[in-house]
């Protein structure tokens, strides 16, 4: 067990240093938030007052999170494929260590470069006047949430980069991935208003329910109710995800 955190240590060293050697990777990731905050929620700030209920940036906020956590763990795998595809992942995979210990290691860089980034954009938030209804707790919550998310889509990312032949194959799927999926939620719009194939779809989408309970938290306050069903919802997520990806995972590290 030592042993294993040692080489875990090691490996999130090797990748905290990566983050800190590209910091315009994380401000270009940071882009699409801010443009989100700044230019849609301006927008439809007057257009969606009414519908919402409120300041329309608040109500964006949670889905800027989601997208955030959605779009980097996603994303995740993908130094773990150009390890791959330059060797790297191979001779490392060949070296006295434990293998689960690589993707543990990626696993926790991708889960702490993400609450970083949904921090900034927190603070981003109050910079535009919106205050979390809920106080401190309610951003350690937010934060757990983001996790619960990301577990699953990081599991899911981990698995591309081991099935998948080439970058490009990725980034394609990256790129039609994270925007339907938001907009077959409740991130820019409620559930209601959607048509009643959308509605059908969001929800079974998980960050649906992950947009829900941080709206509530931002919002209004605790809702034990929304942050059971999304507890639920998450948990069955990533328990299906965990499943599926310990078979496919355990074929490709043998």
């Amino acid at each position: 067990m030592l042993e294993f955190a040692q080489e875990t240590k090691a490996q999130l060293v090797r990748w905290m240093i990566h983050l800190r050697r590209e910091p315009f990777n994380m401000a270009f990731n940071l882009l699409n938030p801010v443009i989100l905050l700044i230019f849609m929620g301006g927008a439809f700030q007057g257009l969606a007052q009414d519908s919402v209920g409120g300041d329309y940036r608040a109500y964006l906020l949670p889905g800027v999170l989601a997208l955030t956590v959605f779009g980097n763990s996603m994303a995740g795998g993908i130094p773990l494929l150009f390890d791959k595809e330059n060797g790297f992942l191979l001779r490392l995979m060949s070296a006295p260590i434990t293998r689960v210990s690589i993707l543990v290691s990626r696993f926790l860089a991708i889960n702490i470069n993400t609450s970083l980034q949904c921090l900034i954009i927190l603070g981003l938030g109050f910079i535009f006047g919106i205050r979390i209804a809920t106080g401190v707790g309610g951003v350690l919550t937010l934060m757990v949430i983001g996790l619960l998310l990301g577990f699953g889509v990081t599991v899911i990312s981990l698995i591309l980069a081991f099935i998948l032949e080439n970058h490009g194959d990725f980034f394609a799927i990256l790129g039609i991935s994270a925007l339907p999926l938001s907009f077959l939620s409740s991130a820019f719009v409620p559930v209601d208003s959607l048509p009643v194939w959308m509605r059908l779809i969001a929800w079974v989408n998980p960050m649906t329910y992950t947009i829900d309970a941080m709206r509530s938290l931002i919002l209004s306050g605790w809702h034990g109710s929304l942050l059971a069903q999304m507890a639920v919802a998450l948990v069955l997520f990533d328990g299906a995800m965990l499943w599926f990806g310990a078979k496919v995972l355990r074929r490709h590290l043998a």
